[in-house]
């Protein structure tokens, strides 16, 4: 064989091989185009169809993204017993079941059918069909938000759901009659629906599970059903979290020589009554326990009384009897940790909390140090317990600094063996905390404005930025605050208002029909933020914290003004009062 044929021959080969082999393209734009669809059985907007099968036809190859998760289908089916299959460019809808009478339904698709190749899911894709002769056109529209205004998921993972009022289900039981999802803005409509009366729900659904999970999840609830019989618009929901989980003892049993209450979720308020409470009686509460120790009783029992509060108000009012026995057990150490802010322009206020009940003090080793030799004795009126309740695990020191004393820093200073618990155990680490005076330079005038409602009493919290409250003030008679002479810095505000005057943010109860109480919060529109940066020697006023709404429908417009104007009205006069002062 000459060269020229093997030449030929080889080439041949290679092209052979290169045309049996298939591959993508090298190069060419990127697909970013989502499938279209071009036919469906039964068609859009179809009446009196009963399938059992439905199929969706694409002008590309597609495939199926979570469809039990992502295809919402109203009204209320049995998703569990639906057959989702894509093939080619093909979906295929195996209902198992048969649909009511009369009933008009909606297949919301979503993002769960995209191409094969780039993942580009259609565009509002939506299936509309009637069983009998006409097609539910009511709508229900509206918006949700969270009660607490800092803490925002994303809008898209909240679902809105009607139940039909003769309905036993509920938002915790089953998934709703009626379905749909919020838009980023946390706006929402529901469409298709047939009149009558429903009850409204809206919740955060991070487990995909089309129910409230009320131990965890974020939900909201309109305390009256709607009766829809038009287009129903501006419904608003507001979401919050309420574990309504019942509270209970699951347990209680000795512990070494103490005894423990384990319940079966935190609680916000509770009461110990015995005749020896902190006197030989103590205890102590961490998350959901309480630890009984006695400094007495031995081998013996007593009968205490123990009242219980949750944050959604379920209570429980019993008597138990603590056994207290000798135990080798080597007792728990004493701690003792100091809070984080350590900063004062004229007055100390020092948080020390104990991880078990205190018993005494030793004074000649607790003092405040300045420079090299100062000293200043605590003493005990500059010490009491915070808890009204006298749980002795924190302990407020409040020292104001005189002016005579020109110093930038004061240590705390608690040497081992100062502090003494319950069972005989001393502090073994010496406490050293250091707090330092602010600069004037760093220091703000001030922030005051006023609260745009005539709610009473108010909790004004000046928040840092991470939420936490560092200032607060109480409003009973009047809705002006002031902070005065705070650090420079950057703040949020918050405001509760306290309908149970109990000085706490309460989540409601849904099954007393009880909304959360609302929270407003400072808001710069112009610049859409909601932080305040305060600079040294700044004075921020003028300042109008405005309600935000709450769940249900908007009340009067000309009410709502004329309310408006009259909270405002104190404010400017109060301004004018101090103009004429200053004059």
């Amino acid at each position: 064989m000459t060269k020229l044929l093997r030449y030929l021959l080889g080439c041949s080969i290679l092209l052979i091989s290169a045309c049996a082999k298939q591959s993508s393209p090298m190069g060419g734009p990127k697909d970013e185009d989502p499938p279209v669809l071009i036919g469906s059985n039964p068609t859009n907007q179809s009446t009196e169809v009963k399938p059992e099968e439905i199929s969706l036809d694409f002008d590309e190859y597609i495939t199926l993204e979570t469809p039990n998760q992502s295809i919402i289908i109203t009204p209320r089916i049995e998703t569990e017993k639906v057959e989702f299959l894509a093939n080619k460019n093909r979906v295929t809808i195996t209902l198992n079941q048969e649909l009511e009478d009369t009933t008009t339904y909606l297949f919301n698709f979503q993002t769960s059918i995209q191409d094969i190749t780039e993942k580009n899911p259609a565009e509002r894709l939506k299936l509309v069909f009637s069983t009998g002769p006409t097609i539910d056109s009511l709508q229900l529209s509206g918006t949700v938000d969270f009660v607490q205004p800092f803490d925002k998921p994303n809008f898209e993972d909240v679902l809105i759901g009607l139940y039909r009022e003769t309905d036993t289900t509920d938002l915790f039981t089953a998934p709703p009659y009626y379905i749909t999802q919020a838009d980023s803005a946390g706006g929402f409509v529901i469409t298709n629906i047939k009149a009558g009366k429903f009850k409204a729900y809206a919740w955060y659904d991070d487990n995909n599970s089309l129910k409230a999970e009320y131990r965890n999840e974020a939900y909201g609830f309109l305390t009256d059903p709607v009766d829809i019989n038009t287009n129903v618009t501006d419904l608003h929901i507001n979401l919050a979290k309420a574990n309504l989980s019942e509270l209970k003892i699951s347990r209680s049993s000795g512990t070494g020589t103490n005894y423990d209450v384990v319940l079966s979720k935190p609680i916000v308020d509770f009461q110990i009554d015995h005749p020896d409470k902190n006197e030989s009686l103590f205890y102590r509460q961490q998350d959901n326990s309480i630890r009984l120790y006695h400094r007495n009783l031995q081998n013996d029992s007593t009968q205490i009384r123990l009242q219980l509060q949750d944050s959604v108000g379920n209570r429980v009012d019993t008597l138990l009897y603590a056994n207290f026995q000798e135990s080798q057990r080597n007792k728990e150490k004493l701690t003792v940790t100091s809070n984080a802010t350590n900063e004062f322009i004229d007055e100390i206020n020092a948080m020390l909390t104990f991880n078990k009940p205190l018993y005494q003090i030793q004074y000649d080793s607790l003092f405040f140090s300045y420079d090299s030799a100062g000293r200043i004795p605590i003493t005990p009126e500059m010490l009491s317990f915070s808890d009204s309740t006298h749980l002795r695990t924190r302990l407020q020191l409040n020292y104001r600094v005189p002016d005579t004393l020109t110093i930038a820093k004061l240590t705390l200073n608690a040497s081992d063996s100062t502090f003494q618990d319950i069972e005989n155990q001393w502090n073994e680490e010496t406490i050293k905390t250091t707090f330092s005076r602010l600069k004037t330079d760093n220091l703000a005038d001030g922030i005051s404005g006023v609260v745009a409602t005539n709610e009473r009493p108010l909790l004004v919290q000046l928040l840092n930025t991470s939420d936490e409250p560092v200032l607060e003030q109480y409003l009973t008679d009047t809705n002006y605050f002031s902070f005065t002479n705070i650090e420079a810095t950057t703040y949020k505000i918050q405001v509760i208002v306290d309908q149970n005057q109990n000085k706490r943010w309460d989540p409601g109860n849904y099954r007393l029909l009880r909304q959360p109480e609302p929270i407003y919060y400072f808001y710069d529109a112009e610049e859409q933020t909601d932080e305040l940066i305060v600079r040294g020697g700044w004075t921020l006023e003028d300042l109008i914290i405005e309600p935000r709404r709450k769940s249900g429908f908007p009340a009067n417009t000309e009410e709502s003004i004329r309310e408006t104007q009259s909270i405002r009205l104190p404010l400017e006069i109060l301004i004018l009062e101090e103009e004429d002062l200053m004059n």
